[in-house]
Formats: structure tokens, sequence, C-alpha cells
């Protein structure tokens, strides 16, 4: 089976202190990857890496993504190439409605693809459709986007982006910050309906909890900048009972 992105030898800095030491890994289509690892790891740079955030600088290595570099391409390339990442802390857009919000993107990764805009209804019954999936309340859809949410609808608000947009890879950054059992039911049970065999996910957590409803195919530890342990979801429970401080010295 063809990869869907490989990293190779990663290494990254932010305001020239290096936080990726060279991480290797490849996720097929379908697959999901689970990456687990104690704070300041490295989890959230290697999300803002692959999605281009500006403030972080690649000194070393290469993402091959659909079997082109992806370094060479802009933030906004890379979201239309399909890759969607649903923020740990998303943030409120005052004046902006979620309905505009979500045409404006949808329409122009459709344009970058060279398609036409999307009708007016055409859209809104994929909004009403999509909404159904992760019970967003249709009232929060007609506000602006994330102003007044609570942390767990703020989090199905982001699902509901990724079911609107429908990505190939789909980065989870700590998506279980922050909620409640039945909200990250909720949230889980989205990703699930959203699986598909062309799509993978790579989902980035603290804790078990998410895994139990997002069931992943590989777990790996990120520690130090480096992927220093992979194995399957057995490695999850494990990392739960024992903590991250056997990993310095796992025999």
């Amino acid at each position: 089976m063809e990869n869907l992105i490989e990293i190779k030898n990663l290494h990254a800095s932010i305001d020239g202190k290096e936080i990726l030491k060279g991480i290797d890994l490849t996720v097929k289509p379908g697959e999901v990857h689970a990456i687990m690892g104690p704070n300041g790891s490295g989890k959230s740079t290697l999300s803002n890496v692959l999605v281009g955030h500006p403030a972080y600088t690649v000194t070393e290595g290469e993402i091959i993504y659909k079997g082109e570099n992806l370094l060479a391409l802009s933030p906004e390339e890379r979201s239309h190439a399909g890759i969607f990442l649903s923020f740990q802390y998303p943030v409120e857009i005052s004046g902006v409605s979620m309905t505009n919000f979500m045409r404006a993107a949808i329409n122009a990764k459709r344009e970058a693809l060279g398609q036409p805009a999307m009708s007016a209804a055409d859209f809104l019954k994929l909004m009403r459709d999509k909404r159904a999936l992760v019970n967003l309340d249709s009232k929060l859809a007609n506000r602006s986007v994330n102003e007044g949410f609570s942390g767990g609808e703020k989090k199905r608000n982001e699902i509901f982006q990724m079911a609107m947009l429908e990505p190939t890879l789909s980065i989870l950054d700590e998506t279980d910050s922050g909620l409640d059992i039945d909200a990250l039911r909720i949230v889980a049970e989205g990703v699930n309906k959203l699986k598909r065999p062309e799509t993978s996910t790579i989902v980035i957590t603290h804790y078990q909890r998410l895994l139990d409803y997002i069931k992943p195919d590989i777990v790996h530890v990120l520690y130090n900048g480096k992927i220093v342990k992979t194995a399957g979801p057995e490695l999850a429970l494990e990392l739960e009972e024992r903590g991250y401080d056997w990993i310095k010295n796992p025999q």
C-alpha cells in the first residue's frame, strides 16, 4: 500500500530552539495513529509543522504527502490538498458566522481544485447533513465562529468543520483537552463516522481515555523531540498504568 504521508528525519525549531530532533513516521491510507507523550515532548510542534505554521522552522528532513514535498506548500495549499488540524484551543472569530466561514472555506478549496463554487442550496444541505453527524445545534451554526461556545461546543464545532471539508489527513491535537466524558464521546463518534478507507487520522493525546473511543492502529511515544517507542494499542494502556517515566529507561 502506498504511504499517505512519510516523515523522514524531521528536525524543527521555534525561536532558535530545536523541538523536533529527528522524527520518522509513516502513515498509510485508512490508518489511525496515536501520538502520546509528556508536556514539552514536541507533540503540538509536530502538528503545527505539518500544517505549515510560520512560527516553526524546519531545519532538516523531509515530509512526503501523496508523493509530493509537503514542505514546499503554503498552509493554504496544504489545506486544499486535504490536511486538517483540529486545534487544542480553537479561536473565536467575532462577526463571522459559522455559515459564512464554512462556505468561504469550502469554495476556496473547490476553486483550488478547479471546481465550481457550491450553490447555496447544495451548501445548506451539506451543512445540515454534517451538523447532524456531530450533533451540532443549529443555533451554534448561525453564531459567530466559536464565540460564546463552551469547551465541548468548540471541539464539536472543530469536528463539524472537519466533516464539511472532508480531509484526507486529519490531525487531532489534544481534542480531548478539557472535555467531560459525554462531550468526549460525541466528538469521538463524529471522528469515527468520518473514517474512510482512503483517509487517515493522527490523534495527539496525553491520555488513554480518548483512545477508548477512537481506536488507534498504531501508538507512538514522542519524548524529547523523538519517537522513542512504537507499538499497537496496548502501548497506550501500558502508558496509562506506568506513566512516561519508564520510557527514559524501559528496561
